[in-house]
């Protein structure tokens, strides 16, 4: 079978291998746990450009380097970048881009998550055709407890799961492993770890992109699903019934009253997780996703985009900044959230961070799949000096 690589040395973040009519991308950060970094980011978009347009290229296969996937966003390049004013307004514009493209590739895509996938590394895992996991991968969406908000999609992707399952994931940060994934629709298929390798050496042989031919080879090596008695997914019930609350206030105060009862021991500690959240990004997180309900997924990505925007600058808090710092600069996980409680958030302020751009500064998604890839970091306003660009519309 020949074999020929797209040249890149081992230590970039991304290596690219093309097999014949196989593409595989290894994510390449392992002592990082994978997460997303500027590097990353281009060098993945520019694969998958290619790709896409390589009559030759009929499969693509993702996978992460070492015990994860992808941690998601690389946080330390958040938090430096506070010293100078909008300097990852570009990886966070080119990866929210990339989501986009991710979400609606043309080519078949098999992503093998055999260990961490959290955040927005999971923006690589659930969109895909076919998402194999294991009992190693480990999913959770935790960006209100640093600060930060549902993004990279999961604004949308929460919003269309079941009941209002996606608000308890946006809020709690809670975690999910391989088989409670696969029950809840977020990933395809379930497969031992030690299957793995197998199943990506079927899949190269296979060399092709035809959906039933990799659906037959990936059931070849999954498993059934039988949830534990105690999985989350058994509780939906109860989740449904707190987290369709108007507020957040009112979801807490329903979580308790439930927690009280007999037999609901399990939620102490996802009360306690939300608790000690920043009250501000509770309030985005529980916005941002009942608007994914009604919005298109373009739509919901250049919402994100915007209040990324916003939290980075610092629009009405500096919470992420400060969850950051508490999470993994000091790491004394003890983050000073500013305001301290729910009821001291503004709503109002929260108004401004939802506020549409001006409409050369969202995010350009092109609406025309002809120019699919189109609207480019490199061709927006965003490249102008920053002085010559308001923000607001």
């Amino acid at each position: 079978m020949a074999t020929s690589s797209a040249a890149l040395p081992d230590e970039q973040d991304v290596i690219g291998e093309e097999i014949e009519n196989v593409r595989l991308i290894t994510l390449n950060r392992p002592r990082q746990l994978n997460a997303i970094s500027p590097q990353l980011v281009s060098l993945l978009a520019e694969y998958l450009e290619k790709w896409e347009k390589d009559d030759k290229a009929d499969l693509i296969i993702i996978k992460g380097a070492g015990r994860a996937f992808s941690a998601g966003g690389d946080l330390r390049v958040f938090y430096d970048g506070k010293k100078t004013k909008d300097s990852c307004v570009e990886v966070v514009y080119r990866y929210y881009w990339l989501c986009y493209h991710i979400n609606t590739y043309k080519k078949t895509q098999v992503a093998l998550v055999n260990g961490i996938s959290m955040g927005g590394g999971s923006a690589l895992m659930v969109p895909m055709k076919f998402s194999v996991v294991t009992e190693k991968t480990v999913f959770a969406t935790p960006e209100a407890s640093f600060g930060f908000h549902t993004d990279c999609g999961f604004s949308y992707i929460h919003s269309h799961l079941p009941g209002h399952f996606g608000e308890f994931l946006a809020l709690t940060g809670g975690r999910l492993n391989g088989k409670e994934l696969v029950a809840a629709g977020l990933a395809t298929h379930f497969v031992s770890s030690e299957k793995i390798a197998e199943l990506e050496k079927s899949l190269i042989s296979l060399n092709s992109g035809d959906e039933n031919a990799v659906r037959s080879v990936i059931e070849e090596f999954s498993s059934e699903v039988k949830l534990d008695e105690k999985s989350i997914l058994n509780k939906l019930s109860i989740i449904d019934e707190c987290f369709s609350k108007d507020s957040v206030e009112e979801i807490i105060k329903s979580f308790e009253a439930e927690a009280n009862k007999d037999g609901n021991g399990w939620i102490g500690s996802y009360l306690k997780g939300m608790k000690r959240s920043s009250p501000t990004a509770l309030k985005i997180a529980l916005r941002s996703v009942r608007e994914g309900r009604n919005q298109t997924l373009s739509e919901c990505l250049k919402r994100e985009f915007r209040l990324t925007i916003n939290i980075l600058r610092s629009t009405i808090s500096e919470d992420m900044y400060e969850g950051i710092r508490a999470l993994t600069i000091d790491k004394d996980n003890a983050p000073k959230w500013e305001p301290a409680s729910l009821d001291r958030v503004d709503d109002e302020k929260l108004d401004l961070v939802f506020q549409p751009f001006q409409q050369n500064l969202e995010l350009q998604i092109p609406e025309i799949d002809e120019f699919r890839w189109d609207g480019k970091y490199e061709n927006s306003a965003y490249t102008v000096p920053h002085e010559a660009i308001p923000i607001s519309a």
